[in-house]
């Protein structure tokens, strides 16, 4: 049986990504932090605006790794972690770097996951958004 598969993200498709996140964060007057990470988890590109604050570029790539590995953006599963939810123990049961605040979203192309985007330095909110636009752009 022959799986289809999926051309996977490349440096170009990540610089598009980064730069519509920034561009969109940019236009909302937000400093910000953008991670992307091919199919396996590995960098493929990484921006931080100098007036970001340190700790965005961690969060962006957090986020980027938890939506990728989950294969979900991280805005839909915050509240599955909170004490009452399912998956509470989640976030420390394995020795990975998850994060459970919105600003990650997988990449999908062909029906496969292919990648993640990870944004960190405005509200949640804002940082899924910014993603998503990423998202959008790379799909047209």
């Amino acid at each position: 049986m022959h799986t289809p598969t999926a051309t996977p993200l490349t440096t170009a498709d990540a610089e598009t990504l980064v730069a519509t996140a920034r561009a969109a964060a940019d236009a909302a007057g937000v400093p910000v932090s953008v991670t992307v990470l091919d199919a396996g988890g590995h960098l493929l590109a990484f921006r931080r605006d100098d007036r970001a604050v340190l700790i965005s570029g961690e969060t962006s790539t957090r986020k980027a790794y938890t939506a990728l590995q989950l294969d979900a953006p991280t805005a839909g599963l915050v509240d599955l972690v909170k004490p009452d939810g399912p998956f509470h123990s989640l976030p420390t049961a394995l020795d990975k770097p998850l994060l459970f605040i919105a600003g990650g979203v997988p990449v999908h192309r062909d029906g496969r996951l292919v990648g993640a985007i990870g944004v960190g330095g405005g509200t949640p909110d804002q940082d899924h958004g910014f993603a998503t636009a990423a998202l959008e752009a790379l799909s047209r």
